[in-house]
């Protein structure tokens, strides 16, 4: 079988394990991975302003996302999902699963998730050949998604899918639409609106709650499932969506020295995951062998989720 998605020519737009330390200054992509100008509604990525036929619509989506995304939401729904009691399956039928799902929340994506997943992958395994659970990471980042489906519950979009930041503190002005946030019951809850609220300065963002969605799901399925992934890759899954962090530079103040290693490597993934939105051929019964490997090297056959 193979995916063709039709746009632009051009390519585009807690475990202990050992990476190596890599330098920020030297990230590049080593294969020759080009960065279109535009997505595939001909507009700059991540432009939440520009008139394109989904813009009203993201707009509507982070207006529910930013009112009730809030602290006492987040652990309830920690607490129900952590629970891992839906269904019980392996990975690669996860993947299959999200034939089906499309993000309301992404400007520049209008095509089913399986081949993002793909595209980022192949993406980064030809620019980062050694790094098998890096691969693997472009492989499984989105997974949570299938949140949308009636057999995880189908939750509502805003609950599942777009950028994520945390709840507990202030929120950043940074974070994409930011006005809706006073309607937020936490806005203006003196415990939560400070700069640090419940949390300390570099008190580790594994100790920080992110708003519910696709990232914190697959991160605890992951965790819980006790995958053998080095510590960056779970890093990746959680907060690939933490664009107010790896974008603008914000919450700094709560990361630990750890999760500034594991930045950098974040910082690679996104390069991929948000730029690799193009017209790719991915042959997936080609490719699918190295993937199954990958997943019998890190995780078990069967998953509870």
């Amino acid at each position: 079988m193979t995916i063709i998605i039709e746009q632009p020519d051009q390519i585009g737009a807690d475990v202990e394990a050992n990476t190596a330390p890599i330098n920020e200054k030297e990230i590049m992509f080593d294969g020759g991975f080009v960065m279109p100008h535009t997505n595939s509604f001909g507009h700059t990525f991540r432009n939440y302003d520009a008139e394109s036929e989904r813009q009203e619509g993201v707009e509507n989506f982070y207006r529910r996302n930013h009112i009730y995304q809030s602290v006492d939401f987040v652990r309830k729904m920690r607490e129900e999902y952590g629970k891992l009691n839906r269904v019980e399956m392996s990975i690669w039928e996860c993947c299959e699963l999200l034939n089906e799902v499309v993000d309301e929340s992404d400007p520049d994506l209008d095509e089913p998730q399986i081949e993002h997943l793909l595209q980022t992958a192949e993406a980064i395994r030809k620019d980062y050949p050694n790094e098998d659970w890096l691969h693997l990471a472009g492989l499984i980042h989105d997974l949570g998604k299938v949140l949308l489906l009636p057999c995880f519950g189908e939750l509502p979009q805003w609950a599942v899918v777009g950028d994520t930041f945390p709840v507990g503190c202030r929120f950043d002005e940074s974070i994409v639409h930011h006005k809706y946030f006073k309607e937020n019951p936490d806005y203006n809850n003196p415990a939560y609106n400070s700069k640090y609220g419940i949390y300390s300065e570099k008190c580790g963002l594994n100790n920080v709650l992110m708003s519910w969605g696709h990232d914190d799901y697959m991160y605890l399925v992951a965790k819980e499932n006790k995958t053998t992934l080095p510590s960056a890759a779970l890093f990746i899954i959680r907060y690939h969506s933490f664009y107010a962090l790896h974008r603008e530079g914000a919450y700094k103040h709560l990361m630990n020295d750890e999760d500034v290693e594991n930045l950098k490597w974040l910082h690679i993934f996104n390069k991929y995951d948000l730029y690799s939105k193009s017209k790719v051929r991915v042959d997936v019964e080609k490719v699918k062998p190295y993937y199954l490997s990958l997943i019998e090297k890190y995780f078990p056959t069967k998953l509870k989720w």
